[in-house]
């Protein structure tokens, strides 16, 4: 029981939080007669500072969230989030939806205390479940508000507006959600957990054995946890294989973050008529299943990723960039529809390849901190693209020279790591080649 309820509730949580209707149209709205902002306005002044905001916010919400012990801020992820959602009904301005933008990427930094609440508050041999049930309610959220948003648009059943106050209540019934979760008792380095062992003599030789007594939650200094992640990182990043994947995770989820961000430009700008964004929810709703069944059925698959991983990454990376150059220079929305659910399933295939091969033979709190180093990485390499192409203080580029920029930069990760792929094939077919002829080699 002490385990099932705190996970149903953050099930719960996890469900309400992302049920957002009106998201596939947030172009739409923004642009229409209800905020009457342009097109410029929308994709150089107001989306650039998501990323802004996601960046300044993510190494203090790291660090918080393992100070206070989730809870607190899994709630304050419930706060921001109603903000966000206030803020884009009830104000019209600008600066307003700057400012919406801002709690957003709070709400998106604060995504690492909902994953891992969970660890605090049950026994590791359930981790690979709990993660499975919070992750599956979360897309099950997004697939639900996805294809509840196109059936209230195609069939004119609410106005946006009233989608709005819909998607402010399933807000509030998550926040209401968060203040019911029990506040755990450890977390990951702040508040460790440690045995003692008392050392106790036998009655036979003398020789000693161990005793372990009642386990007892210990505090960290602030300038021990750092050291301590200073350590972790140091130890992490000098592994080569660690480090091409870690590369990889950066490198292709800035990519992945600045397509989903515009991709609504995008297709409004290859249909641009009142009706352009007809199909968006359900493009996002066959989208996110396609992305599931990819990363469900990798685990099916038997490959020896350590040889074939980081050409499986340039590979399928150049299908993805396919996919973008095809959605940027396509006049026909279904194609450039098609090629988005293409390209979203195969990152959230290399992804789930990616995060298996770095947690591998690593301990939850070095997981966690490569993870956290990994989305750090590609967040400040997305805000520096963001800053120079899309910012109007940048160049403030129209949409179609963005997406060919992140297409050419997805094709120079294919290129890249194709690269690197064939030389690990080459250099473990040679190894093979000389333990034949000489069997007393060593690899």
């Amino acid at each position: 029981m002490r385990i099932v309820f705190p996970t149903t509730l953050l099930c719960f949580y996890g469900f309400f939080s992302t049920v957002k209707p009106l998201e596939p149209f947030l172009f739409a709205y923004l642009t229409g007669p209800d905020k009457n902002l342009t097109a410029e306005q929308v994709n150089n002044q107001i989306l650039p500072v998501w990323t802004y905001s996601y960046l300044s916010a993510l190494v203090p919400v790291f660090l918080l969230t393992d100070w206070l012990r989730y809870k607190p801020v899994v709630m304050s992820q419930g706060v921001a989030l109603f903000l966000t959602t206030a803020l884009l009904l009830w104000t019209k301005t600008t600066a307003a939806m700057q400012a919406m933008q801002f709690f957003y990427g709070v709400v998106t930094a604060s995504d690492v205390a909902y994953f891992s609440y969970i660890y605090s508050v049950i026994d590791h041999r359930r981790y690979r479940k709990a993660t499975s049930y919070c992750r599956s309610v979360q897309l099950l959220g997004y697939t639900v508000g996805s294809v509840l948003g196109q059936l209230l648009v195609s069939f004119d059943l609410m106005s946006y507006n009233n989608i709005l106050v819909m998607t402010l209540v399933l807000t509030a019934v998550a926040l209401f959600v968060s203040c019911l979760l029990p506040m755990p008792q450890r977390s990951m380095f702040f508040h460790r957990r440690q045995t003692p062992v008392v050392r106790m003599k036998t009655d036979g030789d003398g020789t000693a054995e161990d005793n372990p007594t009642v386990s007892t939650i210990t505090f960290e200094s602030c300038s021990s946890v750092l050291l301590q992640l200073w350590r972790n990182f140091c130890d992490c990043y000098t592994s080569r294989k660690l480090l091409y994947w870690s590369a990889w995770w950066a490198l292709a989820t800035c990519g992945y973050n600045l397509t989903v961000n515009y991709v609504q430009v995008l297709w409004e700008h290859v249909q641009p008529s009142q009706n352009f964004s007809i199909y968006n929810g359900g493009v996002e709703a066959v989208s996110n299943l396609m992305s599931a069944a990819t990363a469900y059925g990798i685990g099916f698959t038997q490959v020896r990723w350590e040889t074939w991983g980081e050409l499986a990454l340039g590979g399928f990376s150049g299908l993805g960039a396919a996919a973008l150059f095809l959605m940027t220079f396509s006049s026909n929305i279904w194609l450039c529809y098609a090629a988005y659910i293409v390209f979203k399933s195969l990152y959230m295939l290399l992804i789930t390849i990616a995060t298996f091969q770095v947690a591998a033979g690593l301990s939850m709190e070095r997981y966690a901190l490569m993870f956290g180093t990994n989305s750090f990485g590609g967040l400040a390499l997305q805000t520096i693209i963001t800053a120079v192409v899309v910012d109007s203080r940048g160049l403030g580029l129209a949409i179609i020279p963005q997406f060919t920029i992140y297409s050419s930069y997805y094709a120079t990760i294919a290129f890249v790591f194709s690269l690197r792929g064939l030389f690990v094939i080459w250099r473990e077919k040679k190894k093979v080649s000389n333990h034949d002829i000489n069997p007393a080699v060593t690899s």
